[in-house]
């Protein structure tokens, strides 16, 4: 049975075995896979009553289940470049998704500079693996840059769907779009082939074909982004759902394929002997898009938190985050995480060595002790407008308090977390020196 506790203890700790002393020269395979859009609340072991999500909800149950983790950004891009090199993304120069939103008259702020490839001088999540003698290989979705600056570029030896696009040319084969644009690496596909299929076939692929040595393997689905496509077989089971609560039929085929995907990676693991020196992770790169923005939308509602995607608010930053490694008993993690501990989380486990300054921190050996990460609190800078409707703004979690400044006008809201998790409250007038001290 998953047990609950408030952070990763000392036991915890202790209970981690070594990969060199368990396994002599042979080292940890690492599997990230990130998820696009995915709300906090769309998975069964995340609440959903709506979705099916067999695979991942065992994935949870036998690994470590964030109930706090947070993406870097409410949006995609900057959090894929936290992710993969371990710095909050305004320290990268990407805090918008690539290659940004457009200023329009009716804004009242213009939107600041935006490096629009993740820069050649970071070192990469990638570069890291492959310097200690890793195979990597990315299959999905990379939206940090295209030409010049693709994952092959960016420490991976192997490139397949990735490059600047922020949304799929199609979900059904051919994956072409206006003109000669391809999918890369997917040239070739039988007609009516689904995407998200694909993407599990590459990875199948590139285990089979790296098992015999230590690999990186990062897998970023398209899915669910929009636009909302699945397969009409899978759309028939579902019921429409009533307002208010989730139950889109198209978004739930889309969910129900990502969960296949990871049910056929977690099964090639085991098949191939894997899985008791793997470690497998699954994120979001932001909150649900809960609002209408295309065909077949809004996909999801993320009840109890507010708003989604595009949003400062828990909605919009809230996402699963779940953690399976070898030696490490099956947990609930009240603990806040966020993307860039992944960095330093996966190298840990691998036992990689780091160089440089990052900001996340390491998940599992920070917590010694019974202690959380070693950091006074976790920071989000959105200086946009995005299509969602969310505005230009900050925003500040101590504890389970939390702080949201808006950059046109200066209002602050603050919201305990532990007690209002819907953020429905604004303490802002009633504690004055807290607002001061986390806006200062």
């Amino acid at each position: 049975m998953t047990r609950y506790i408030p952070v990763l203890a000392g036991a915890l700790l202790a209970s981690i075995v070594s990969p060199g002393s368990a396994l002599g020269a042979e080292r940890w395979n690492v599997v990230l896979i990130v998820a696009d859009d995915l709300g906090w609340a769309d998975l069964g072991c995340y609440g959903s009553q709506y979705h099916k999500t067999p695979n991942l909800d065992r994935l949870a149950a036998e690994g470590l289940r964030f109930t706090h983790g947070y993406a870097a950004c409410p949006v995609c891009s900057p959090t894929r470049a936290a992710i993969m090199t371990g710095k909050y993304p305004a320290r990268v120069g990407i805090t918008d998704w690539l290659p940004g939103r457009p200023d329009r008259p009716d804004q009242k702020l213009v939107r600041p500079p935006l490096v629009t490839d993740l820069p050649a001088s970071e070192l990469t999540l990638a570069a890291a693996f492959k310097k200690a003698g890793y195979v990597t290989g990315h299959i999905g979705k990379w939206h940090l840059g295209g030409k010049g600056a693709g994952p092959q570029d960016r420490g991976f030896e192997v490139n397949i769907a990735g490059d600047q696009a922020g949304s799929p040319l199609s979900y059904f084969a051919p994956y072409r779009g206006k003109g000669d644009r391809v999918i890369p690496g997917l040239e070739t596909a039988a007609e009516g082939e689904y995407l998200t299929d694909r993407l599990a076939a590459e990875a199948e692929k590139f285990l089979d074909t790296h098992k015999e040595k230590p690999f990186f393997l990062y897998l970023p689905h398209y899915a669910p982004h929009i636009p909302m496509r699945a397969k009409a077989e899978l759309i028939a089971k579902y019921k429409a759902g009533r307002q208010g609560e989730q139950g889109n039929p198209i978004y739930a085929a889309m969910l129900e394929s990502l969960d296949d995907a990871v049910g056929r990676v977690l099964k090639k693991l085991d098949d191939l002997k894997l899985a008791d020196r793997t470690v497998v992770t699954l994120t979001s790169d932001n909150g649900g898009l809960c609002t209408t923005e295309g065909p077949n939308t809004p996909p999801t509602i993320n009840t109890p938190l507010r708003e989604g995607k595009g949003y400062l608010y828990e909605g919009g930053i809230r996402v699963p985050l779940i953690v399976k490694a070898p030696g490490i008993d099956p947990a609930v993690v009240r603990a806040p995480a966020i993307s860039h501990d992944l960095f330093r989380t996966l190298l840990d486990l691998a036992d990689v060595p780091q160089k440089g300054e990052i900001d996340g921190a390491c998940l599992i050996t920070a917590l010694k002790g019974g202690r959380g990460p070693k950091r006074d609190a976790l920071f989000w800078h959105y200086p946009h407008y995005s299509n969602q409707g969310g505005r230009p703004g900050g925003a500040v979690r101590e504890g389970d308090l939390k702080l949201i400044e808006f950059y046109e006008n200066g209002r602050r809201e603050l919201f305990d977390l532990k007690s209002d998790p819907g953020e429905s409250r604004n303490l802002a007038a009633d504690k004055p020196e807290v607002v001061k001290r986390l806006a200062d």
